[in-house]
C-alpha cells in the first residue's frame, strides 16, 4: 500500500486561512484520482475535494465552493488543500486519499469503505471558532 502523510491544518478563526498537504509515496501516477475527505464527530466522511492525476478534472463540495482550491505538486508527489474564507462548519478531522481506478467526480462520491481507495493518511484536525 501506498504511504500517505499529512500536514497542516490547526486552529483557525472564521475568515482565516489554512492549507493542508499530502506527501504520497511512490509517485501520482500510480493512482487515478486524490482527494480530500473530512469526518464530523457521528457522521461518516464526505468528500470535500478531489481531482484527477491524469487531467484537469476538479470536484468540489458545495459547502467548499469558491472557498477551497485543490492542487498537486508531480514532481514532489504531493497534493494540497488551500481553505480559505474558513467558516465554523469547516471543523473536522480531514485525510487525504488516493483512488484507482476512477476520477474526480466518483472518487469524492465513494464511501469511505470502498475498496477502490488505495490509501488513506492519518488525518489531520482542522478547529475552526471565534
Amino acid at each position: 500500500q501506498p504511504h500517505l502523510v499529512q500536514s497542516g491544518g490547526g486552529s483557525a478563526q472564521p475568515g482565516e486561512s489554512l492549507r493542508l498537504s499530502c506527501a504520497i509515496s511512490g509517485g501520482l501516477l500510480d493512482y487515478s484520482a486524490i482527494g480530500w475527505f473530512r469526518q464530523v464527530s457521528g457522521k461518516e466522511s464526505e468528500g470535500v475535494s478531489c481531482m484527477s492525476t491524469k487531467d484537469d478534472s476538479k470536484w468540489y463540495s458545495d459547502s467548499v465552493k469558491g472557498r477551497f482550491t485543490i492542487s498537486r505538486d508531480n514532481v514532489k508527489s504531493v497534493v494540497y488543500l488551500q481553505m480559505n474564507s474558513l467558516k465554523p462548519e469547516d471543523t473536522g478531522v480531514y485525510y487525504c486519499a488516493a483512488v484507482s481506478p476512477f476520477g474526480a467526480q466518483a472518487m469524492c462520491a465513494m464511501g469511505p469503505e470502498s475498496p477502490f481507495f488505495k490509501s488513506w493518511g492519518q488525518g489531520t484536525q482542522v478547529t475552526v471558532s471565534t
